[in-house]
């Protein structure tokens, strides 16, 4: 593996791998994005992995005067197959499942739609199905569709068929929308309920955001670089009061949707961004690449406190 120092001029890594020279990204950091730190390295770390093997590659930068404000730690994994990667996603939620249940009495987590759900299908077998503390689970939704909860447009039916329904956690667990409100009372509806379950403890509160925090939250990407119902230049992108904020010219379909905004995307402790195929190339590339007009897509702004994590399949990482 060979490496090149950040120039004086981008704050870009240029990663390459011996074994697997079809995927030598450059990894852009976004300066508009990231707390101050001139004075102490920051790290990213990029996982390329096949069937047979993998390499995982780490590469430390310090930082320049045009290049102060950096990436935190960012990690990045490559999969050979949808398959590797359902593997990999089920072993790092079942440890975490494991380290927070072994901490505190819950372990939060947040779904959101799409595929999302189908890549956490190693997690309903054998040796999760049994090992994981289910009991302990509490699962809640970072986006929701204002749709009745058997209508195909329904995050929690495809989150209920594909999963929820294959694994033993408490029905009194999963926090779905009430999905008998309009598009703004659910909304509010969905944050009153989660400051019910801060104020008792369930979920973890962060002092210094002032919003909930929670453990993971499984993300998932648009082509168009959008998460959760946070999409390129809407103005709800910049929402910083509310928890839960609601849309109702989604311009994907349905229009009505609830969300939670930013400040509670970032406060989360770990995050997972799973993204796949062709399609969603592109945006990849802008996030993590050597991108002139990064910054302006949803995905960029997932920034958290905590730890970020990107799983791709080889598709998604084509033009890194």
């Amino acid at each position: 593996m060979a490496s090149s120092p950040l120039s004086s001029a981008s704050p870009a890594l240029r990663i390459i791998s011996s074994l697997f020279p079809q995927y030598s990204p450059t990894l852009h950091a976004n300066p508009s994005l990231l707390p101050l730190s001139p004075s102490r390295p920051h790290s990213l770390s990029l996982s390329l992995s096949t069937s047979s093997r993998s390499e995982k590659l780490s590469c430390r930068a310090v930082s320049s005067a045009t290049a102060a404000r950096m990436a935190s730690e960012k990690k990045v994994q490559v999969f050979d197959s949808k398959d590797d990667l359902a593997a990999e996603l089920a072993k790092y939620t079942a440890d975490l499942s494991d380290k927070f249940t072994k901490e505190r009495s819950s372990f939060t987590v947040v779904l959101s739609g799409g595929s999302l759900i189908d890549y956490l299908r190693k997690l309903v077998e054998p040796p999760y199905l049994d090992s994981v503390d289910w009991s302990k689970w509490h699962v809640f939704w970072v986006d929701e569709r204002v749709v009745p909860k058997d209508h195909e447009d329904s995050n929690y039916k495809l989150a209920y068929d594909g999963f929820l329904s294959k694994v033993p956690i408490l029905p009194g667990n999963v926090y779905a929308i009430n999905d008998a409100l309009s598009a703004e009372g659910a909304a509010d509806d969905y944050e009153t309920g989660l400051r019910h379950l801060v104020k008792n403890g369930v979920v973890d509160f962060s002092e210094a955001t002032g919003v909930p925090k929670f453990d993971l939250m499984l993300l998932g990407m648009g082509p168009d670089g959008h998460v959760a119902s946070l999409f390129p230049g809407h103005p709800l992108c910049k929402e910083k009061e509310k928890w839960v904020t609601f849309i109702k010219d989604s311009p994907k379909p349905p229009p009505e949707r609830i969300t939670f905004t930013f400040p509670v995307i970032n406060t989360s402790a770990y995050i997972a961004l799973v993204v796949t195929g062709a399609g969603k190339a592109g945006a990849v590339q802008k996030a993590l690449g050597n991108s002139e007009d990064s910054g302006t897509l949803p995905v960029e702004l997932v920034s958290p406190a905590g730890e970020l994590t990107w799983f791709l399949d080889k598709n998604a990482a084509s033009k890194l």
